[in-house]
């Protein structure tokens, strides 16, 4: 056998550190900046936003960097729902 030394509690704990596993509720109107928007899904949030507007050109400015990251981005009836790349958006209820 060799000898491989494995801290698996660590790498449990940096693992869970890095997922917050939260749902923000917003409102997607310009006022609140992409970055902000990018930040949150990046940190592991779940985004749901009530969009005012053409949701096109409210999401422009963060829509394609969250996608690109591996996060899904779905408008259903007047929200836009946002997830990191790790939480998948089922629709087969739909």
């Amino acid at each position: 056998m060799s000898d491989i030394d494995l801290d698996l509690q660590s790498v449990e704990e940096q693992l869970d550190g890095d997922r917050e596993g939260r749902v923000v509720l917003g409102v997607l109107d310009g006022t609140t900046p992409d970055e902000s928007w990018i930040g949150a899904v990046e940190d592991g949030a779940v985004l749901v936003l009530a969009v005012e507007g053409d949701v096109n050109e409210r999401a422009a400015g963060f829509a394609r960097e969250i996608r690109d990251a591996g996060g899904e981005l779905m408008h259903f009836r007047e929200f836009l729902i946002v997830t990191p790349p790790y939480v998948s958006i089922d629709t087969d209820r739909l």
